[in-house]
């Protein structure tokens, strides 16, 4: 019985990652998790799901629910999440965590010699160099359960990195990919939030549209797979069947596929390297009698552009951007800027704000901040 620790439950990757848990509830049991707010969501798991150990964001709900359920220990907060995974008990933590808060959860639980199935990108966009550096020191295994990079991790089943040409990371292209530049300067929060594919959270599906999460995924892959950007290309597949490909140095190019369902590679971390029964949709080959890709234009999406320019450029600058990029995308969601100023913001914040080459951990946490910080001044400022 391998016993899961599941950070984010209240989130998609963490409402799927319980149905996975339940398909297979002889081989996977969750012992402790995390939600944010979403208390509601919470009491409905836990008519489900018998735990000992939960952690919510806010202290003043942990009080009240360890009064409603005497049986469970609540924490709460950034402690909390460090307390969960801290705990002598789990085998693996599932990170479907918001953005960089899964940075310091994640190297804790390396710490604590627990391998981590990561669906959290910030964690590698803005601490990559620090979670490489902890897996090697306490030999633990880091699975990715983004669909693309599961994809890849797949195709490299059998195969020698050394013999990797190129990875191939295909994007849907989100909500705006056939609209210009000039149609998107008035688009609504309720229009980018409807993928055509995929069902994700608010803030991945914003991410999507502005292709900020492909290049997120980027940096991402070059954390995961230790392969320069040069060798990371991204191409638009509208289908969103093929999941990410690699091509090898003998011209070979293998590919993963299937239907859009992220329950397939959280198994896959789970099970790894076997693969158990999934109670989801097969690739109904009929409806899918051409499949089509195009080049990712860099001018059309310059958060793809900029992604390869930070991840080259390194130090402290993905910190900038992903806490920039968050801090953006909530002021759209929140309906205090437009969708196209999500790019100016994160670009000024990128081009601003100090570089340090090589910065320690403390110095990538203050990155982050200072840039969510820059970026709600900013609006601020015009607003007044």
């Amino acid at each position: 019985m391998k016993e899961i620790i599941l950070l984010g439950a209240s989130g998609s990757i963490g409402q799927q990652t319980i149905d996975v848990v339940k398909q297979h509830a002889d081989q996977f049991k969750i012992v402790a998790l995390s939600v944010g707010k979403r208390i509601s969501v919470l009491k409905e798991i836990l008519k489900e799901i018998k735990v000992d150990e939960v952690c919510v964001q806010n202290q003043k709900d942990a009080l009240k629910l360890a009064k409603e359920y005497p049986n469970i220990h609540f924490s709460y907060g950034d402690n909390g999440l460090l307390h969960l995974v801290s705990l002598p008990k789990g085998d693996i933590v599932v990170n479907a965590l918001l953005g960089f808060s899964g940075l310091m959860p994640t190297l804790k639980a390396i710490e604590h010699k627990k391998n981590i199935a990561l669906a959290n990108k910030e964690t590698l966009v803005a601490g990559g160099q620090f979670v490489k550096e902890a897996l090697k020191k306490y030999q633990v295994t880091l699975y990715p359960i983004d669909s693309e990079h599961s994809a890849i991790f797949q195709c490299l089943q059998g195969n020698s990195r050394s013999s990797v040409k190129r990875l191939i990371i295909t994007a849907s292209g989100g909500s705006f990919r056939d609209k210009t530049r000039e149609e998107l300067k008035d688009v609504t929060v309720k229009e980018a939030l409807s993928h055509p594919n995929w069902s994700m959270g608010k803030k991945i599906t914003i991410d999507s549209a502005t292709m900020m999460n492909k290049g997120l995924e980027v940096l991402e892959a070059h954390w995961l797979f230790d392969l320069p950007f040069s060798k990371i290309d991204t191409i638009m597949h509208k289908e969103s069947v093929i999941h990410s490909m690699v091509e090898f140095e003998d011209t070979a190019i293998m590919a993963q596929l299937g239907t859009p369902d992220m329950r397939l590679p959280i198994q896959y971390a789970l099970t790894y390297p076997e693969r158990l029964p999934l109670n989801g949709e097969y690739l109904d080959w009929s409806k899918f009698r051409e499949l089509h890709f195009e080049p990712l234009s860099m001018e059309r999406f310059p958060m793809l552009r900029l992604a390869y320019e930070v991840g080259e450029k390194g130090g402290n600058l993905p910190a900038i951007m992903n806490g920039a990029n968050e801090a953006a995308v909530q002021l759209f969601l929140d309906e205090k800027i437009k969708f196209l100023e999500i790019e100016e913001l994160v670009e000024k914040a990128v081009h601003n704000l100090e570089y340090q080459a090589h910065p320690t951990l403390e110095e990538v946490i203050d990155a982050d901040q200072k840039a969510r910080i820059y970026v709600n001044q900013l609006v601020e400022g015009e607003s007044n």
